[in-house]
């Protein structure tokens, strides 16, 4: 059996945040709970959302308590914050961490016995529906807005927990690529390698199947046709919106089957030196590949070295293994993502406790190639 979970609707295109104000006509909301962050207000991108609740009467509470790996405090002053607005429906314009805050306040809000936010990791039986929420991503990565996942950080463990939830989707999802454009040339790369590694973990994980399969290598040729361009360009509108839409339609496949251990070494990564997710998938992505070729996935690099614009005619499952190991390699460096993690400031001496909180987190049990502590110890040193 399979299942799929999707937005109930989402918009795609520039300047469709516009529909803000129809939809909350439509489903009779009355005042927002804006949640965005400083950065985004401070350079303006925030007041293309405002002006639409302006523009059509929509009072708002605006709440930027929010950090690039957001914490438990995150979430827990957003609760207080949104049952004091007076809100009934949340906005939240921002990356996937900003998204992630705001699944988290909606969840707790809703459903007060997981106030306690560490109750919330893995998978909580929770009983309600968040409290309905518009995403509109700034960062053509994470997906957040169509995922039923999100990352809060427990600073007091050094820990990233990850909450898998159908109830914390979000209502409705605005892609709106006109959001994306100030997108600095680095963050552009580093979540736009996000989104290939959430298409091909997905793309071999075991949960895969014939729709996610069709979501993933239609997103890996998307990424692979329009990534550097939009990293190269800023003003390249085109790419931007095609890597908008890409990393999307990765979301669709990888929230509903799954993702493996580059994911799983990622989020360490985050918790004790505050990487940039995107930036930590995108190193060790290749590395990972290496190992998962040793596996009953490997038939299917052929098809990732395909959608990556490979010429795969004649080629063994071996010659193809290599494939698509290359292209995502020089992908990769064309872009400028750093390929060794002491480039990112990770600790040596620090990669045994690494790999013990990789081998637990939640995304190893997706990795298609059997796992264990000193394998994960030993792809961090190879990556070192």
């Amino acid at each position: 059996m399979y299942r799929i979970i999707l937005n109930e609707t989402s918009y795609f295109g520039a300047g469709c945040r516009s529909v803000i104000a129809e939809e909350a006509r439509r489903r009779g909301f009355k005042k927002a709970f804006f949640v965005t962050d400083k950065d985004l207000i401070k350079f303006g991108i925030a007041g293309q959302v405002t002006k639409v609740f302006e523009e059509n009467n929509i009072p708002y509470e605006l709440f930027s308590d929010v950090k690039a790996n957001p914490t438990i405090a995150n979430v827990t002053s957003g609760v207080t914050a949104y049952k004091a607005s007076g809100a009934d429906f949340i906005v939240v314009l921002g990356g996937g961490s900003t998204i992630d805050t705001a699944k988290g306040v909606g969840i707790v809000v809703n459903n007060p016995d997981f106030a306690d936010v560490r109750s919330l990791e893995g998978t909580a039986e929770t009983q309600h529906k968040a409290v309905p929420t518009f995403a509109l991503p700034t960062t053509a990565g994470t997906a957040a807005e169509v995922t039923i996942n999100y990352v809060i950080i427990d600073e007091e463990a050094k820990k990233k927990m990850v909450c898998i939830d159908p109830n914390d989707i979000p209502a409705v999802a605005i892609i709106d690529p006109e959001l994306m454009y100030s997108m600095p040339k680095g963050l552009t790369a580093a979540t736009g390698m996000d989104a290939l590694t959430h298409a091909i973990e997905s793309y071999i994980t075991p949960g895969a199947w014939a729709m996610s399969d069709m979501f993933e290598l239609k997103a890996i040729q998307m990424i692979a046709a329009n990534l550097k361009a939009a990293v190269d360009n800023r003003q390249d509108t085109a790419a931007r919106e095609a890597m908008a839409q890409a990393q999307y339609i990765a979301g669709m496949g990888f929230s509903n089957v799954g993702l493996g251990i580059v994911h799983s070494m990622a989020h360490p990564l985050g918790a004790f030196y505050d990487t940039p997710h995107g930036v930590a998938n995108a190193l060790l992505l290749s590395y990972v590949m290496e190992y998962n070729a040793d596996s009953h996935a490997a038939p299917k690099y052929k098809d990732i070295a395909k959608a990556m614009g490979v010429d795969i005619a004649g080629m063994s499952t071996e010659e193809g293994v290599q494939a698509a190991i290359e292209a995502v390699k020089a992908l990769s460096i064309s872009i400028g993502i750093p390929q060794k993690l002491h480039e990112i400031g990770v600790k040596e001496e620090d990669i045994p406790e690494l790999a013990i909180a990789a081998f637990n987190d939640v995304c190893t049990g997706g990795n298609p190639r059997s796992t264990s502590i000193s394998d994960i110890e030993a792809l961090y040193k190879k990556a070192y």
